[in-house]
């Protein structure tokens, strides 16, 4: 009876971020709780993480999990770099003056297909005044803010953002190696990238505190331990992987949570700021189609 009381609540929160993406696409008036664009400052930078042995997925500890969490195996993650934070808006719009929405160059083969579909010449809700950017945030036009994370951009934008820069999406052991372990860290993993206890919004913007997104170096106290910010919160983060299962996978009693969307979603990490704080941690899989760009959807890079 737990599990299915605690499968109901959840179910139900991720409905609740539902409603609040709907509530933007619609241009419907913001929550009560959205406050002004914050001041803030650029995190640039990538951390060099050893990789190694690493156990991938949650672990039988008691905790309810989600069936394509299951269970914990070994996989090998190779040295890597990775971004102290996500892309920010301001390092998107030089994607986008510099031409990028029309050479093809920088897009896979659907990508493309997708862009030229939309009509697409910048971001959802993105639109230029004068010599600068603005955005759409519910109701309101604003100054795009250039230190908070992009957002509503969908995993073919993100993927000719890095084929622009030089770049890359992370892996989904990459993703998860980078929030849950620190230097020295083995044979163990953290449930949240400071540790295993959920804390407060210092650590990371969850449960719609601010109802918008943060500057990309608030949130210190929440780096993971590699030093990596604002893995948990702000923006759901793309990653490079297809939602596939995991070895051994057996369906949970909610047979359309994850077994129908196998292999033709991607997966993204880490959660958002419309994201119930008890409902993420570091094994949590999202999953949409590659082309979705309504949903909270940013992401963070590694180098190649």
């Amino acid at each position: 009876m737990d599990y299915f009381a605690t499968l109901s609540a959840f179910h139900e929160e991720m409905h609740c971020e539902a409603f609040t993406y709907t509530r933007q696409t619609l241009g419907y008036q913001a929550p009560e709780a959205t406050v002004e664009p914050l001041a803030g400052d650029a995190w640039p930078g990538d951390v060099e993480i050893s990789g190694g042995a690493f156990s991938l997925g949650a672990r039988d500890d008691g905790r309810f999990v989600f069936d394509n969490e299951k269970w914990a195996h070994p996989v090998e993650v190779l040295p890597f770099r990775m971004a102290r934070a996500p892309v920010t808006n301001a390092q998107y719009a030089e994607f986008v003056e510099a031409g990028g929405y029309d050479k093809q160059e920088w897009w896979s083969r659907e990508g493309w297909n997708w862009r030229m579909q939309q009509e697409l010449s910048q971001p959802l809700y993105w639109q230029k005044n004068g010599l600068g950017w603005q955005r759409r945030l519910f109701e309101r036009v604003e100054t795009l803010p250039e230190h908070e994370p992009v957002i509503h951009v969908s995993w073919y934008e993100a993927d000719a953002w890095c084929r622009w820069a030089g770049r890359r999406l992370p892996t989904e052991a990459e993703w998860e190696f980078a929030a849950a372990t620190a230097p020295g860290m083995k044979d163990s993993k953290r449930y949240l990238p400071w540790g295993d206890q959920l804390g407060d919004a210092s650590l990371a913007n969850l449960f719609g505190v601010a109802g918008r997104c943060l500057p990309v170096n608030a949130c210190a106290a929440g780096d993971s331990g590699w030093g990596l910010r604002q893995m948990i919160g702000n923006v759901w983060e793309w990653t490079a992987d297809w939602f596939r299962p995991y070895p051994g996978f057996v369906r949970d009693p909610y047979a359309d949570y994850s077994e129908p969307w196998f292999g033709d979603h991607k997966v993204l990490r880490g959660g958002c700021h419309a994201t119930r704080a008890t409902l993420i941690r570091n094994t949590w899989r999202n999953f949409y189609k590659p082309d979705r760009n309504d949903v909270y959807a940013g992401f963070r890079t590694c180098a190649l």
